[in-house]
């Protein structure tokens, strides 16, 4: 913990016409009073006094104002013999702050990784996890400096901006304090460091090569280690903001404290709600799982909602119907589970999952997550798997994770990634790219793209253009996994038969996609065989064509989307014979409403 000798900003204490400040005069800038009224430095001094992380902790201070830290240690059980004082009675006189860190490290012996924090250092969200700072350090073999995003307003001419490889988070290039316009970049390095033992002799060739005390800044340090030295340094995002005090004077201490106090205020507030939709397979599918093309689109009518709301524990609430833990009697259980056996496979476990999954991306990322806490229950209307892409929704807004940390295409690999490493069901990412982007998407999953990017072509296209549609479903649809299984296999294996027809799918997504024309679907009887389509899947799609109407399956689930060409002869007059013999195969019909994020519908609700 370092306190360097910075311009002072006691002059405007003295001058502060309001009195309010006046007890502060001569009080070094990290004992000034933080969020919450805590002492700057009591909350760091209580983020690292933790053996288990750390050997010992030193705080490196001038001798003006050493007396002031011995009085703060004793009344914070800080070892005494801990603060080191570097001489300097002036601010001419200062080592400058890489001088003081070298200090530290030769008068006290210390051969071992080590940790740099600025003392003097507001943190706006006071909550993040010291051990997931360290566990992404030990992971990488370089040193390792924490970044925040810029918020609107703060300029970069007073930060040492970073630029950060997103696949490796290393740190590509540093600069100290840029001039206004010569980077667009707003990632700001902060005197939060972790250095390896091997790397701390370059302290004193640092210091060689800069005599002047104003050039020993650890900004000049670091811009000289990754520029110039090449020497691997790795960034580690923390979601929050950080401002130095010893850097600004008494009108930007007030301001900033002020707005990180009203944030911390904030926080707890309101839950958190979101909600992901049911999409509509349209053309394509399911190619999308064997290097295809699919057009598909959200829709409102059904959705899973998710909620989370800051706890004191973590707590996931099982949903009433998809999760049963309480039953009338063991024949009310038997009852229960014989006829609706996914209960075994109920919602939670999506939950947890989802959580799981998100705590391991951020560390691998290098995105330091708060240590709060939170209750996380769901609703559905529709196949439980929704919940994942609701829930990651939920996190991101919680854990203020940027689109930029966790752009839409990593964000439908992630979720997918849940479903079929965490969960083992076989999916595709149609409806996980879908659920992301919402509206309508156009999606080529083509094995080029995906091996050399990752991910797929995305792409939204107008929905205003949109004919009007209907969906038919089953009261029980089947599980789409158990669906795909077999043929993911046959493709795997190279049977010609399967190949083909998913090269023939998506071939009718590119003739569909401009303009968007939709037929009659091309049989999937020939791959998915009628006993594995099921007799209610097949039952719906002769019905919708003995009336004329285009139909097709838009997933797996048990339910057949049609498109209504000509709404005369067939809104008016057939639509009634329609959910009539609908009815009588056991399953629900509805005029499908597409959800378009932009607030527009697509299809004419009069219609």
């Amino acid at each position: 913990l370092t306190e360097e000798w910075v311009p002072s900003g006691h002059s405007t204490i003295k001058n502060d016409a309001t009195g309010l400040y006046g007890q502060l005069t001569g009080v070094p800038k990290a004992l000034l009073p933080g969020i919450g009224g805590k002492k700057i430095l009591d909350f760091w001094w209580e983020t690292v006094n933790t053996r288990q992380l750390f050997s010992e902790v030193y705080l490196v201070t001038n001798a003006d104002k050493y007396k002031h830290y011995e009085r703060w240690a004793t009344a914070n059980d800080f070892p005494v013999e801990n603060v080191v004082n570097d001489g300097s009675t002036t601010l001419e006189g200062r080592l400058g702050a890489v001088a003081d860190l070298e200090l530290a490290i030769r008068s006290r012996k210390l051969q071992d990784d080590i940790m740099v924090i600025a003392g003097d250092m507001l943190c706006a969200d006071q909550n993040f996890d010291i051990a997931q700072v360290l566990r992404f350090f030990r992971s990488k073999p370089g040193e390792l400096a924490i970044y925040y995003e810029l918020e609107e307003g703060e300029k970069s001419s007073s930060r040492g901006i970073v630029e950060v490889c997103p696949e490796t988070h290393r740190i590509s290039r540093f600069l100290e304090k840029p001039q206004e316009g010569v980077t667009a970049l707003r990632l700001a390095s902060v005197v939060f460091y972790c250095l390896r033992k091997a790397t701390l002799p370059y302290l004193s060739d640092f210091l060689t090569l800069q005599p002047q005390a104003q050039d020993r800044t650890f900004g000049r340090f670091w811009e000289w280690i990754i520029n110039e030295e090449k020497l691997p340094v790795f960034g580690m995002k923390l979601p929050t903001g950080f401002q130095l005090i010893g850097q600004v004077g008494l009108s930007d201490y007030t301001k900033w404290l002020a707005h990180y106090s009203a944030q911390q205020q904030q926080c707890p507030a309101k839950p958190i709600t979101c909600r992901s939709y049911a999409r509509v397979g349209l053309m394509g599918n399911p190619s999308d799982g064997f290097n295809g093309k699919t057009i598909a689109m959200t829709i409102s009518n059904f959705w899973a909602e998710v909620t989370l709301m800051e706890s004191q524990a973590l707590v996931l609430l099982p949903h009433p119907l998809n999760d049963p833990t309480e039953f009338g009697s063991l024949q009310d259980l038997y009852c229960i589970s014989r006829k609706e056996g996914s209960v075994y496979l109920g919602g939670l476990r999506l939950l947890q999952a989802t959580c799981k999954k998100f705590y391991q991306f951020c560390s691998k990322q290098g995105i330091a997550l708060t240590k709060q806490n939170f209750t996380l229950k769901y609703d559905t209307n529709i196949p439980r798997q929704v919940v994942m892409s609701a829930t990651l929704k939920c996190l991101m807004k919680f854990y203020n994770i940027t689109e930029s940390d966790l752009p839409k295409p990593t964000r439908a690999n992630f979720i997918l990634n849940v479903e079929t490493d965490e969960l083992f069901i076989t999916a595709g990412l149609q409806d996980r790219v879908v659920q992301v982007y919402e509206g309508l998407v156009y999606m080529d999953f083509s094995k080029q793209l995906m091996d050399e990017q990752g991910y797929g072509d995305y792409i939204p296209m107008d929905m205003s253009s949109l004919p009007p549609f209907w969906l038919a479903y089953l009261s029980d649809p089947s599980d789409s996994g158990r669906i795909h299984s077999n043929v993911r296999q046959r493709w795997l294996n190279g049977e010609a038969e399967v190949i083909d027809a998913m090269k023939s799918f998506a071939g009718l997504t590119d003739q569909a996609r401009k303009p968007l024309i939709l037929e009659r679907s091309l049989s999937c009887r020939s791959v998915y065989t009628e006993d594995c389509l099921g007799p209610g899947n097949l039952k719906m799609v002769q019905l919708a064509r003995q009336f004329g109407s285009a139909a097709k399956l838009p997933g797996s689930g048990g339910a057949v989307v049609g498109l209504c060409l000509d709404q005369v002869r067939l809104v008016r007059l057939v639509l009634s014979l329609l959910k009539q013999a609908f009815q009588e195969a056991g399953c629900v019909f509805c005029v499908i409403v597409p959800y378009n994020p932009s607030g527009t519908i697509g299809t004419n609700s009069q219609d």
